[in-house]
């Protein structure tokens, strides 16, 4: 499993980000138009057309969960196309 920290250094500290995987239904012919808005969005580190039950794979980082949150609900809900969100957090993982 893959760890949930972006390590940055910060005044001698490293700092942990927050990591999430986004997944993206969209109304039918609207992904292209999707992926174009989702780009535009602060924290958003990646967008991928895929194939299966979902459209489009988001990966989004910020320092905290609230930031995610506020990119989900104040960002990616209001862009016109997306019928449904998936949030995917990652965890740290240690054996």
């Amino acid at each position: 499993m893959a760890a949930a920290a972006c390590p940055e250094q910060r005044s001698g500290r490293v700092a942990e980000q927050t990591r999430a995987y986004i997944l993206v239904e969209t109304s039918v012919g609207k992904t292209g138009e999707v992926i174009e808005s989702l780009r535009k969005l602060p924290s958003m580190a990646n967008v991928d057309a895929v194939t299966g039950p979902f459209d489009i794979v988001a990966v989004a980082e910020a320092d905290t969960l609230n930031a995610i949150g506020d990119l989900i609900s104040d960002g990616m809900h209001r862009i016109p196309g997306i019928v449904k969100t998936i949030t995917c957090l990652t965890v740290k993982y240690q054996e």
